[in-house]
């Protein structure tokens, strides 16, 4: 890795960047009861960032999650939490980017500060922040915090990231009045590993959280209505942001491939239709409710089925027709993916072996140094 945050896999020459997302939590992404369902234990978590890290991965993004969407298996109910969890695999790896993901209104920004240059010196500077404003009633309520209006939450996580900043690269003491903290006399030391603040990454699907994260994000991440509108949206956020400082737009997306297309419709077939979980199901949509995206919203009778299938944009079919839908988003402006799936060690091996491979011919990424 060279010297500099420049220098970290996050911002290398790939034109199609790709991380792994949610494998800090049990099931992943998919509300499915199937035995192929991912566990999340620290040793399989390690397995997974190991095969990513070697295979030349560019990030590894941790849901922040604190209560389980119920039903038979209660997917994302056993989770780690993602600023130790980063620490772990920080110091288990060599090359990638790890985030963590911290919902701000739960932890005193002082207190968090701290930890996060801890994680980046861990790393050795590829520590990244993913900041989320946070939207769960039922976790606000197990640690004691009004949700609050929504505008309000994004203006409490401006201040919160206007102090985590000032702490990272101010030398002299500050006191900081603000309209949610009043702070006296603060100081950290050290600071982050490069001397430049960690990776900043957002997420934001209403017209507050898309600002917030155009106006604060190096790495922004939005949803797909579709492939024909993802242009002028893309091309919205960067108009929008400072100059130079939005260097990567991503989406998340599930993947579920296999050498043919039919082995991977019927696979599908057998993870939602007869393996589904359709009470969590129905716990994940009537929890969501009026967050859902109008594209979701406009699909409900297959709403169900993509939840269980998996959060984030539906890529099934086979290592082929992958590159295809990767190629078209990427001429649609796309940066990357963050990439679930059912079992992030079995199915890592044909991204590896198959996807991989297939992506660096069709020019969108570069065999990875030996």
């Amino acid at each position: 890795m060279s010297s500099g945050r420049d220098g970290t896999r996050v911002y290398n020459n790939n034109k199609f960047k790709l991380g792994l997302f949610g494998m800090n939590c049990s099931g992943g992404l998919s509300l499915t009861k199937a035995p192929e369902r991912w566990d999340a234990s620290w040793d399989n978590n390690l397995a997974a960032a190991r095969m990513a890290d070697d295979a030349g991965l560019e990030f590894l993004l941790p849901i922040g999650r604190w209560h389980g969407y119920q039903g038979e298996v209660d997917t994302q109910g056993t989770t780690f939490e993602t600023l130790t969890w980063a620490c772990g695999l920080l110091a288990s790896t060599k090359q990638i980017t790890i985030f963590g993901t911290l919902h701000v209104a739960f932890v005193n920004p002082v207190f968090a500060a701290k930890q996060m240059v801890t994680a980046d010196h861990i790393g050795h500077g590829r520590f990244g922040l993913n900041i989320v404003s946070g939207w769960n009633p039922i976790e606000f309520g197990m640690f004691g915090v009004d949700l609050g209006d929504h505008d309000r939450r994004y203006a409490y996580s401006n201040e919160w990231l206007k102090i985590v900043k000032r702490i990272w690269s101010e030398s002299e003491p500050f006191d900081f009045d603000g309209d949610f903290f009043q702070l006296k006399g603060v100081l950290a030391k050290p600071k982050p590993w490069w001397g430049t603040r960690p990776i900043l990454v957002s997420a934001g699907n209403s017209d507050t959280g898309q600002a917030f994260a155009a106006n604060h994000a190096d790495c922004l991440f939005t949803t797909i209505p579709n492939l024909e509108e993802l242009p002028n949206k893309l091309a919205g956020f960067r108009a929008a942001a400072p100059v130079g400082q939005l260097r990567n737009i991503f989406s998340s997306c599930h993947l579920m491939v296999r050498q043919t297309r039919k082995e991977a419709l019927d696979f599908h077939h057998y993870i939602v239709h007869e393996q589904g979980d359709m009470e969590a199901a129905e716990f994940a949509l009537n929890l969501r409710g009026a967050r859902l995206a109008p594209h979701l919203k406009a699909e409900q009778g297959k709403l169900k089925e993509r939840l269980i299938s998996g959060a984030g944009y539906p890529i099934i079919g086979s290592y082929d027709d992958a590159v295809e839908v990767f190629k078209r988003l990427s001429d649609a402006g796309l940066d990357g993916l963050a990439c679930g799936m059912i079992n992030y060690q079995n199915d890592f091996t044909g991204i590896r072996d198959e996807l991989l491979p297939r992506l660096e011919r069709a020019g969108l990424r570069e065999k990875p140094p030996a």
